[in-house]
């Protein structure tokens, strides 16, 4: 069994990719992107998570995150995704502005049920202050890279503001 991308240090800091099946384009609505930072706002409450870093593209998202004592990350993300699986689908088909509604509910039907995220998530635990550095810095470059904010601190699915000193969409624990 491979120890590559896995949880192996409860308490340590990890940076984590989710990713939409196929890679589809689904977070280009507001609405899609809310349901994701919503039940984060819950794990974060509820759970036991604690966010240094966020970011939401078209079809991913990056996290810099930690469990909080009595939690393990494994569990709060594979609650997370069960969760937002179901919500998303929920909002695809009520969504009556959605005229990608038939394609989008295709995609990700599957045998054994409707999968909207892809079943990896790539952990990589965060070893030293420079590496937590510079993935944060790479999250908040993701909106600029992708054309579509000049300036990250501008993009409001990202923490970016938050390390820019302005209250963001979640709680984010700021590394100086």
């Amino acid at each position: 069994m491979s120890r590559k991308y896995k949880f192996h240090n409860p308490t340590g800091v990890y940076f984590v990719s989710f990713a939409v099946e196929g890679w589809v384009d689904v977070f280009t609505r507001n609405e899609y992107k809310n349901i994701l930072v919503d039940n984060l706002k819950y794990c974060q409450k509820n759970k036991g998570l604690e966010i240094f870093a966020w970011c939401i593209l078209s079809n991913h998202f990056h996290l810099v995150i930690r469990a909080k004592e009595d939690s393990t990350l494994p569990n709060i993300l594979r609650d997370y995704k069960k969760y937002t699986n179901k919500a998303i689908k929920r909002a695809i088909t009520e969504n009556i502005k959605e005229n990608r509604k038939e394609r989008l509910l295709k995609q990700f039907e599957r045998s054994e049920g409707f999968r909207f995220w892809r079943a990896d998530n790539k952990p990589i635990e965060l070893w030293s202050n420079a590496v937590i550095d510079q993935k944060i810095d790479y999250i908040h470059q993701n909106p600029v890279e992708a054309g579509l904010v000049f300036k990250a601190e501008d993009y409001v699915y990202s923490s970016a503001i938050d390390y820019a000193g302005e209250d963001g969409l979640l709680d984010v624990i700021v590394l100086k």
